[in-house]
């Protein structure tokens, strides 16, 4: 992670010729971008939202600008632009670490929201901090 903080997140995923679809190994595979971003804008709701227990996607829509071609770093970049007592609404996009930083994909979605005592990403960090 390269960033986290209540006004959204930035992840980096180091390049893996294992998630290219191409005999070149420079083409990433649009599952693992979807795949990944979801996963970051959970991230993103479980910092700016206080006592999620737990979410699930309700609804995920990825616009892939250019083909994801490229050996670098893909970077992720996700927030937490609304929230209601029981939906989250996310935007964030997706680049590779090169020098122009042209977006790759960009992405929206909603979450359903289960509250609880403590998070899950509370108790982790929290068990992390007392080792």
């Amino acid at each position: 992670m390269e960033k986290v903080a209540i006004d959204g997140v930035l992840v980096r995923m180091p390049f893996n010729p294992s998630f290219c679809g191409d005999e070149d190994k420079t083409l990433l595979h649009g599952g693992v971008l979807t795949a990944l971003l979801d996963s970051v804008f959970g991230l993103a709701n479980f910092v700016a939202i206080d006592g999620i227990s737990s979410m699930a996607t309700l609804d995920l829509r990825v616009d892939y600008l250019r083909p994801a071609k490229s050996r670098a770093d893909v970077m992720v970049r996700a927030e937490c632009i609304r929230q209601t007592r029981h939906i989250a609404f996310n935007s964030g996009r997706i680049w590779f670490d090169e020098p122009d930083q042209a977006e790759v994909a960009r992405g929206a979605a909603s979450f359903a929201l289960t509250r609880g005592e403590v998070s899950i990403f509370e108790a982790m960090t929290q068990s992390r901090s007392s080792k």
